[in-house]
């Protein structure tokens, strides 16, 4: 014998709980169908999600459906009967009038004696994202009880629905940001090495079909020195993208970073960090480490730099983080014209702090050079 379906209070807290705890969603849906049958005491029953384009039901899971529906139920139109009734009126929808789907499935099954049957949209405000059946050996309709806990099962359950739909787009809108991102990336970091290098060939087979073995060498070389520093360009995207913060903490990342910047470029770098116990989310770490490092790269880039200063110290509820150098300057100021990839690298880094909360300003720093500014919230319980 089934056990019997909890009373309503506690079924709906455990709907409530359940939500709150991130359950997969089809399972959650799944398991709530045997307490609704038994609320209802129908003989059978399905739950079902509309599809993305609104058009079809499709099946999640059944309970006391004859084998012979489980094909034919897979799919189902979202206007068909009194399920495109509960869907189009956002309402629990009783019937005994299931010709509909006997006509649809030929399956003798709708068509029993004193048959009827239950729609239970799953609503969040009035956008319904799919419905419970419930079919029943009983021509008299469930009293009003049973209807308002199950309307109230439903709308739980909507919520569930809502907020699944939500993350879901959430999770496509971040993969194409990140995949926009990482094009624009490739494009300006390494297409135009590679058009260089296009370009260059054919003057390269020209020297070398003329035995001109000065102008080829001096051609071969222009070609293996972009190719090197577009191999370059992709590991340092690659890694930009694919590499997590020093497990030791943020700090320590920073001064490996520093060292290898100062080791790579012969710039001497001095740090000077003031919150050497600073505690930020992971994903927080990720943000502040991948802005310094794509100023220092910039600095190796494009400043001609002599010296470099890093410092991180705390203001009035925010952190300060500066990357300085004595280079040419910002463009502003007389220095190098910034080249496109320079630009898109400080949108990244203006995107990134303003993410955490944040805001960066670039400007000329006194006495020569450029200054990179980034100003963030300190976290709740961060340390200063």
């Amino acid at each position: 014998m089934p056990a019997p379906a909890p009373p309503a209070p506690a079924l709906l807290a455990q709907i409530t709980a359940e939500l709150a705890a991130g359950e997969d969603l089809r399972t959650l849906l799944e398991r709530f169908l045997a307490p609704l049958v038994q609320i209802a005491q129908a003989r059978a029953g399905a739950v079902r999600m509309l599809s993305a384009d609104g058009e079809r039901f499709e099946l999640v899971g059944t309970l006391g459906l004859p084998a012979s529906l489980q094909d034919t139920e897979q799919l189902a139109d979202r206007h068909c009967g009194f399920c495109g009734e509960g869907v189009d009126q956002a309402r629990v929808v009783w019937t005994r009038e299931l010709r509909p789907c006997a006509l649809r499935t030929g399956d003798a099954f709708f068509a029993g004696p004193g048959r009827s049957a239950l729609a239970v949209p799953l609503r969040h405000g009035q956008r319904v994202l799919g419905i419970y059946n419930l079919f029943l050996d009983d021509d008299r309709e469930p009293a009003p009880g049973v209807l308002l806990l199950l309307r109230s099962v439903g709308e739980l359950l909507g919520l569930a629905l809502e907020k699944h739909r939500l993350e879901a787009e959430n999770l496509r809108a971040t993969v194409a940001q990140e995949r926009q991102r990482m094009a624009a990336e490739l494009h300006d970091a390494v297409a135009q090495n590679l058009t260089f290098v296009k370009m260059r060939l054919p003057l390269l087979h020209d020297a070398i079909q003329a035995c001109n073995q000065e102008s080829a060498l001096a051609l071969l070389e222009d070609v293996r020195d972009t190719l090197v520093e577009a191999h370059g360009s992709l590991r340092e995207i690659v890694t930009h993208f694919r590499t997590g913060v020093d497990p030791r903490g943020l700090a320590a990342a920073l001064e490996t970073l520093a060292a290898r910047f100062t080791v790579r470029t012969g710039i001497p770098l001095e740090v000077d960090n003031r919150l050497p116990a600073l505690q930020l989310a992971q994903d927080a770490q990720a943000e502040v480490f991948h802005i310094v490092q794509e100023a220092l790269a910039n600095v190796e880039r494009h400043a001609g730099a002599r010296h470099g200063w890093l410092a991180i110290e705390p203001g009035l509820g925010r952190v300060e983080i500066r990357i300085e150098d004595d280079g040419v300057g910002t463009p502003a100021r007389g220095g190098a014209p910034a080249s496109a990839s320079a630009h898109y690298g400080l949108d990244i880094m203006r995107e990134r702090a303003q993410r955490l909360g944040g805001l960066l300003a670039v400007t000329p720093r006194p006495g020569g050079g450029t200054m990179v500014r980034c100003s963030l919230p300190l976290p709740c319980g961060g340390s200063a």
